[in-house]
């Protein structure tokens, strides 16, 4: 008798072979069949509750992947990409999910037939290259147009983007807005930070508008507020990070008196001390004066009797986008204060939206920065609008920096589909089959994008198949008449580089379930044994 060796700590839970690689492709099925019916204009959108009892409502696929709480080893590799996708290019998330999840789907009975993956493998790397290459000489590039065309063009993007999401209603005012937000941020880097959005309920969609500078919410404030001037034109601002406001003395500081007036000339020094960073302020020649933290009472009636205009409590993110704006230097100290250090812009205004108040600086030389104001009913709503316009602004941003954009609507997955399935008939091998069963993979978005709007999907795609082998390269579903379209004509248009990092995404994720064939769960260690505490007066154990 062979003595049993123990190389792994007793519990651990190992398995292998073959049936892990069929379980870990089943678990990625769970994972897409949670998000397939939110693709497309005519996607369901997901309700979710987290632990806190908070409710998201979401047809984005990397939000729902975020919050799903998936423990499947395997099936975290879906959340990955549907993150990258995001990251990346921001718009794609539920299709990059669908394409590796059917990737695999087709690829299953070849595991199951005793295919060894590394072949598979090795022919899913064919297939994401024959892809991108198809999407490359496909690709039409736009050529450095006037103004209004190119305009025109990110207006289509943005539009398309936002088809398939809550606000599809109203994508021809939002995709104007995210169009002006993104145009007047600072080129070549375009950073996302500098588009403040703000959420205001209440209202119609409709309502929601830009403002081409920096808008905040009105902080809270002190008696003497309302006396003071709410709107400058060709301000300056003085951007601070002090108190104004009397410090209580510090709770174990003590200092010892022996009479009334040596007490007086401590209170006195401590209202001297505020003065004078007041009357440094006014000097400097401020109008605008905005402190991360609490401007008092006594500052804000200062302000009041000299026209001038605070804020305290500014939330950082705001304050350090006014800096961008506006120019000037966040002061942590008002001696010396030098005109530079002030922000200017060429207009400042309070006004009321719903039932919120904004403090609206327009018209700053230093930097491009905006903010979109959204309105609407609920708050759940509001936040999808605004998770919406985040795709959209990404892909506005992408195809700025990539001028190249396919058609949509399921039309470049059928020319792919088309090119790999003639590519497969002259490969000899068990290669054909794989790459013949990918390509039916890729038929996957135009299906779904019908099943979702409750169409034939078998017919419309044979229908799709005889156009594309007829040469109409850019067929695809058209959701609005119930058919197929020439989706270019009808500009429903996504940027080149969304398709390419989809691809590459979803097969990349394909082979790394596929390359992976032991699954070693460690069992959790064992705490030790805690003594229990000795209470008041017990005696010592033992």
């Amino acid at each position: 008798m062979q003595p049993q060796i123990l190389v792994l700590k007793e519990g651990t839970d190992q398995s292998q072979g073959k049936p892990q690689l069929i379980s870990n492709i089943n678990a990625c099925q769970l994972v897409v069949d949670a998000v397939r019916t939110t693709l497309g204009p005519r996607g369901m959108d997901k309700l979710i509750v987290d632990h806190g009892g908070k409710a998201v409502i979401s047809n984005d696929g990397a939000t729902i992947m975020k919050l799903l709480d998936i423990v499947h080893p395997a099936a975290k590799t879906l959340v990955d990409i549907a993150k990258s996708q995001d990251a990346e290019v921001g718009d794609g998330t539920t299709s990059v999910v669908i394409l590796a999840g059917e990737l695999l789907k087709r690829l299953k009975p070849f595991v199951e037939d005793g295919v060894h993956p590394r072949i598979i493998i090795r022919a899913l790397r064919t297939v994401s290259r024959l892809a991108i290459e198809r999407i490359q000489e496909l690709a039409v590039k736009i050529e450095s147009q006037s103004p209004e065309e190119q305009k025109e063009l990110l207006r289509k993007c943005a539009a398309t983007a936002m088809s398939s999401k809550l606000i599809h209603q109203q994508k021809d005012h939002f995709s104007k807005i995210v169009v002006d937000a993104v145009l007047s941020l600072d080129a070549p880097l375009l950073p996302l930070d500098m588009i403040g959005i703000k959420k205001v309920s209440g209202g119609a969609l409709e309502d929601s508008f830009l403002v081409s500078g920096v808008a905040f919410k009105k902080t809270f404030s002190y008696a003497g507020f309302e006396m003071q001037p709410k709107s400058y034109n060709d301000c300056k601002i003085a951007l601070l990070n002090i108190e104004l406001e009397l410090k209580a003395e510090r709770d174990n500081a003590q200092i010892r008196l022996d009479n009334v007036r040596e007490y007086q000339k401590v209170v006195d020094a401590e209202w001297q001390i505020l003065y004078e960073k007041l009357a440094a302020l006014h000097e400097s020649g401020a109008n605008v004066v905005l402190s991360m933290l609490p401007i008092g009472d006594v500052a804000t009636q200062y302000f009041a009797d000299r026209d001038m205009f605070c804020a305290g409590r500014v939330v950082a993110e705001d304050l350090r986008r006014t800096q961008r704006a506006c120019g000037g230097a966040v002061l942590s100290s008002v001696r010396d204060m030098k005109p530079e250090s002030l922000g200017r812009c060429a207009q400042f205004t309070e006004r009321q939206v719903g039932g919120e108040r904004y403090n609206i600086f327009t018209g700053c030389p230093a930097a491009k920065a905006c903010t979109v104001v959204l309105r609407g009913g609920a708050e759940q709503f509001l936040e999808e609008t605004e998770r919406s316009l985040h795709d959209a602004i990404m892909i506005v941003r992408r195809t700025i920096k990539n001028d190249a954009v396919v058609a949509g609507g399921g039309a470049i997955d059928m020319e792919i589909s088309k090119r790999l399935r003639d590519h497969s008939r002259g490969v000899a091998g068990k290669e054909q089959l794989l790459v013949a069963a990918a390509a039916r993979a890729f038929e996957a978005i135009p299906r779904q994008l019908a099943d979702n709007a409750g169409l034939d999907a078998t017919g419309l795609l044979n229908k799709l198949r005889q156009r594309h082998h007829a040469g109409d390269v850019w067929f695809g579903i058209d959701i609005q008449k119930e058919d197929i379209a020439d989706n270019y004509v009808n500009c429903v248009w996504e940027p080149a580089v969304v398709k390419i990092n989809a691809v590459t995404a979803a097969c990349e994720a394909a082979t790394q379930i596929l390359s992976v064939d032991e699954t070693i769960k460690n069992v959790k260690g064992e705490a030790p044994p805690q003594m229990p505490g000795r209470g008041m007066g017990r005696p010592r154990m033992g």
